[in-house]
């Protein structure tokens, strides 16, 4: 190989070296190596089961998929061990076999340093964060030594709540939790992903996948596995919604269940208000509720029951926007004017909303005791972690979340 091949060659080996010196993870060392060899690529473990696709379209990655006969099979080796294949399917010559064989041994050396844990390991790992969500110290206490995970330098959890844009059907929950847990093990050693037991969750919509990072989240490690995450889930799960909740560090078993607990209510609050990320740190008035959530969640529960659960139903029966026109309502210091302009509708269909609420509720949003029990309702909520229903508004004169100018909101 010479000339402006070879340049050529050579230029895509050192974009995949870069990625990789980097850390940046399997996703985007797949998308060096398809821009290097100019062909879409899967990445497949020594099962055969896909790890990431860097294709140009649909069709091109069925293809690769199937194997069809126009792909390419490399076997990714390490030493006399098989981890994995490399598919490729070009999209211009084939590149030379010496620039493949090079990426080629890269990207096994990658799938090897990311590799799934054996089956023991990977049940420690599940140990361990069921301990951590009931708060059994002495099960965290035998998952970590099992783990053999050293807190002497300090650990994060994270918490990651993830949705698929639309009902999906077969294993992307598994998936999900491989490419997680691939990606935090490779980007940090002695990281530990698992999924949170299913009957924390208040609904089965999401998934929910903690992770334990050794170090701070403002250090290095921290930033390092959040960059990478977000990567993989751009990449190999296009169109998922997803929140990440950061605690604040913990050097000992009862300070990790301390974290797991500050990591979910950051992530609920950080789900509430549409952002991609919240520490715990900067959770506000919340972080006054989380001792409840802590202790005992029964009298949070109530709370939400005594005040926001019955416009939550009426929402939900009539897909009507109740609670958020109240939130907005409330957010917005009390003014009619700014949350009509906030929601896109009249000012007389939020009083009318408004007044719904009180009916439901017996709380006045013109008294300062209403206000303040139905913010704190609204809290309890988001602390809970339940999700309101959401849709157009079908409510009497509503009109679908608008009036006519001069409407007053009622039949």
């Amino acid at each position: 190989m010479s000339g402006p091949a070879a340049r050529d060659g050579l230029a895509g080996l050192a974009a995949v070296s870069e990625m990789i010196e980097a850390g940046a993870g399997l996703s985007a060392v797949a998308r060096a190596a398809s821009r290097a060899l100019g062909a879409s690529l899967l990445v497949a473990d020594e099962r055969g089961a896909p790890l990431v696709v860097a294709s140009a379209s649909s069709a091109e990655e069925r293809a690769l998929r199937a194997a069809s006969e126009e792909v390419e099979r490399v076997a990714l080796r390490v030493a006399d061990r098989t981890v994995g294949e490399l598919r490729l399917r070009y999209r211009r010559q084939p590149a030379a076999p010496e620039i493949v064989r090079a990426i080629a041994a890269l990207i096994a050396l990658e799938v090897e340093r990311g590799a799934a844990p054996d089956a023991a390991s990977e049940r420690s790992a599940r140990q361990l964060v069921a301990a951590l969500a009931s708060g059994d110290e002495h099960g965290v206490e035998r998952a970590l030594a099992a783990l053999q995970v050293d807190l002497a330098g300090g650990a994060t959890v994270l918490l990651l709540r993830a949705r698929p844009p639309s009902a999906e059907t077969g294993d992307w929950r598994e998936r999900l939790r491989r490419a997680v847990a691939r990606t935090v093990r490779a980007t940090v050693r002695g990281s530990v992903a698992a999924p949170l037991p299913a009957e924390r969750g208040r609904e089965r919509t999401s998934e929910q996948i903690v992770l334990l990072v050794p170090g701070a989240p403002s250090r290095d490690n921290g930033e390092r596995v959040r960059r990478a995450l977000y990567a993989e889930l751009e990449a190999s799960f296009p169109g998922y919604s997803h929140a990440l909740g950061i605690s604040r560090p913990a050097d000992s078993p009862g300070g990790l269940a301390r974290a797991l607990r500050e990591a979910e209510l950051a992530a609920n609050v950080a789900e509430a208000h549409g952002e991609r990320e919240l520490a715990f740190d900067d959770t506000g008035s919340y972080r006054l509720l989380l001792p409840a959530l802590a202790n005992d969640a029964t009298e949070l529960e109530r709370f939400y029951r005594e005040t926001i659960a019955p416009i939550a139903a009426y929402d939900e029966q009539y897909e009507t926007e109740l609670v958020r026109t109240l939130e907005t309502f409330l957010e917005l210091d009390g003014s009619f004017a700014r949350t009509a302009e906030r929601l896109y509708t009249h000012r007389h269909t939020i009083r009318y909303r408004l007044e719904r609420v009180r009916e439901l509720t017996g709380l006045d949003v013109a008294s300062s005791e209403g206000r303040e029990r139905l913010s704190l309702g609204l809290k309890a909520m988001r602390v809970l972690g339940i999700v309101p229903p959401g849709g157009p508004a079908h409510e009497p004169g509503a009109a679908a979340g608008r009036v006519p100018r001069g409407g007053d909101g009622r039949d």
